[in-house]
């Protein structure tokens, strides 16, 4: 008889390096994304419409206004997504990434690759 393989409770420090390249990456992709929202809502009228009649002006005002609250909830929620992956980076530091909250098991490695920033097991994921 085998002797039982004693259950792993959190990731090696390789594994967690690993992580780590990766919400590195993804929290510079996160970055450029904002600072792209960002310059967009700093040059509005881009597509050279300042010139046009009057006529479409007041049109044109409401179209603009609603495209700026459009790409300040997208800045807004990519602000959220870079809090969440830097929190995951301290978690890697404290070496407690990858422990599911709720169950405190391991979380499996697929999910953390599509999913980096999660603080859920599939299983507690489901039961919410």
């Amino acid at each position: 008889m085998k002797p039982e393989q004693p259950v792993k409770t959190r990731y090696s420090d390789s594994e967690l390096q690993e992580f780590k390249s990766l919400l590195l990456d993804k929290v510079r992709g996160a970055r450029e994304e904002l600072n792209a929202l960002a310059s967009s809502l700093s040059n509005p009228n881009l597509n050279g419409t300042d010139d046009t009649a009057g006529t479409y002006k007041t049109l044109e005002d409401g179209s603009a206004t609603l495209e700026k609250e459009s790409i300040n909830q997208l800045a807004a929620r990519q602000k959220k997504f870079i809090d969440q992956l830097e929190a995951a980076l301290v978690r890697i530091e404290n070496k407690t990434y990858g422990i599911c909250r709720e169950t405190g098991k391991l979380i499996q490695k697929e999910r953390l690759r599509a999913v980096p920033h999660t603080t859920l097991s599939m299983e507690a994921k489901l039961k919410q």
